[in-house]
């Protein structure tokens, strides 16, 4: 099985890469009307992932569990799904606020799967 750590880091490039190209379009078109889903997909995608990624790598044994595979698929169709959402709303789609809100909440779920997984593998007592 993939280590999660490489799962996170693979899927954080992949929404850096999102994230810059519609940067790049913005500032190609000068239309910046998609300013707040290109810093969601920049935040929630790249850092966040990212940052996932490096717990997981600096804390193997977290990575261990299904917990930390719920984690992962948690967040990472959270990620998408708030940001197709938010992409929607800029795009004056009136059915991007309840797929932004699906997204949320998965986002958060994500979030407190891994507020689990490290309260349960970090501490003084607890090796890397």
């Amino acid at each position: 099985m993939d280590n999660i750590s490489g799962k996170f880091i693979r899927v954080a490039v992949i929404f850096a890469l999102v994230g810059m190209a519609l940067g790049i379009k913005m500032a190609i078109s000068g239309v910046h009307d998609q300013t707040q889903a290109h810093a969601h997909i920049n935040l929630l995608g790249w850092v966040t992932m990212m940052l996932y990624g490096l717990f997981y790598r600096s804390h193997e044994n977290a990575g261990q569990s299904r917990l930390a595979l719920a984690h992962f698929w948690l967040s990472t169709l959270g990620a998408i799904v708030i940001n197709v959402g938010v992409y929607l709303i800029y795009s004056d789609v009136p059915e991007g606020d309840p797929v932004a809100a699906v997204g949320s909440i998965a986002t958060i779920l994500g979030m407190a799967t891994f507020a689990v997984i490290v309260f349960k593998n970090t501490g003084s007592d607890k090796p890397r």
